[in-house]
Parts: structure tokens; sequence; C-alpha cells
């Protein structure tokens, strides 16, 4: 009985070492490491990609934000309105996945998430038509008309998430008139930013050509500034 109770002791024991042992390694030790690491090597990516405007930060360069103009208060009695984008500044993909929550209402949550139509959809071939025609609407200016052949993909589709940060340089370049014409800046300094702003493939060879939004708008928002 007594030999019993001195090896559950030590038995016990071995395991509260290891545990504390093990508590200390991978709950103290590695995330000290990890995090100091992140903060001295990646310190933008472990802070989350955050943009800042005027020293203050303006949102993250991970996450797409919405341009739109002020509410209509007119169209506060019809929730089925929807804001309209603002044509002071470029805007990103449409996001028709994106919802708020319907269970948990105590919070004002928006859920990300995808339309989930299928390429044959009846549904997403109306949406996709209608976006297009709004996109040649919308950036169309006198003497200028936007050709509907020219308007790319990403401009009439959602991404997977919604929440996608970046456009196609197509698809910003096809906005830098009506820019240039809000704002009453140079065609020509309007491209450059968007040329300035464009970013490769990831190590040369993957993914495309693609352009942040907020950071395009953070810069367009210094050059109307210094002008």
């Amino acid at each position: 009985m007594r030999h019993s109770l001195s090896d559950l002791a030590r038995g016990c024991g071995a395991g509260l070492r290891a545990l504390l042992a093990l508590t200390l390694l991978t709950g103290v030790l590695y995330p000290l490491a990890v995090t100091g690491i992140a903060q001295v090597f990646f310190p933008d990516r472990a802070n989350g990609s955050t943009v800042s405007a005027d020293g203050r930060e303006v949102g993250s360069a991970l996450i797409g934000q919405r341009y739109q103009l002020p509410d209509d208060p007119g169209d506060l009695d019809d929730p089925a309105a929807e804001p309209e984008p603002d044509p002071h500044w470029f805007q990103p993909r449409p996001a028709d996945g994106l919802a708020t929550n319907s269970v948990n209402t105590q919070y004002d949550l928006l859920v990300s998430g995808a339309t989930n139509l299928a390429a044959d959809s009846p549904d997403l071939t109306e949406a996709v038509a209608a976006a297009r025609a709004e996109v040649v609407a919308f950036n169309s200016v006198p003497g200028h008309p936007v050709d509907p052949a020219d308007v790319p993909a990403d401009a009439v589709t959602s991404s997977g998430s919604g929440l996608d940060p970046h456009i196609s340089p197509d698809y910003a370049a096809l906005q830098v008139r009506r820019i240039a014409a809000q704002h009453d800046l140079p065609v020509e300094r309007v491209a450059r930013l968007v040329e300035d702003q464009t970013e490769g493939r990831a190590l040369g060879f993957l993914g495309e050509p693609r352009v942040n939004v907020l950071r395009l708008n953070v810069a367009l928002d210094e050059l109307v500034a210094d002008r």
C-alpha cells in the first residue's frame, strides 16, 4: 500500500512538472518569441496591415471598404434602399455576398460571404448585366462614354468573401476619367497614380497584378490636398 502511494505521488509530481514546463514553453515562451520575431521583422503585418492617413488609422489593407454617399434622409423609411457610391473615390468590387446577422441581433454585425450562385444561374446573369450597366453609367464622363465591352469581370462580380481589398488595374483605369473630372485633375496624373499603386505578382509569377483600393484612395486624398 505504501509502495503504491509513493508511486502515485511520484507520478503526480512528474505530471505536474511536465504540465508546468509545457505551460511555460508553449503558453509563455513560444508566444513571446513568435510575437517578438513578428514585431521585429514583420511589424506591419503583425499589427493588422493598418493604413494611416492624416495621423490616424483609416482601415486595414486586408479588408475592403465601401465608399458611399451619406444616407439620404428620404431613404430611412425604405429598408431596401442602398447607399449610392461616392463618385469622388475609386470604388471596390461589388459585395453582394455580404449580409447582416439574423440570429443574435443584439449586435450589428457584418457577415462575410459569397452569393453562392452557380455560373449558369439566371439570377447571376441578371445581376452581372445590371452591375455592368451601373458601372458604365457611373464612370462615363462627357465625351468619354465607357464601352460595356471594356468593363472587367471584377467590376461586376463579388469575391468569395465580399471583402476583397483589391481591384484589377483594368477596373482602376476605367475609373480614372471619373475621378479626374470629380477633382478637376489631369487624367494623366490620375492614371499615373493608379500605375504607382499597382502591385505586381507575388514573387514575380504568383497571382495577378492588383490595386489596393484603400491605399489608392489614401494616395488620391493626398494628391488632391497637395495640388
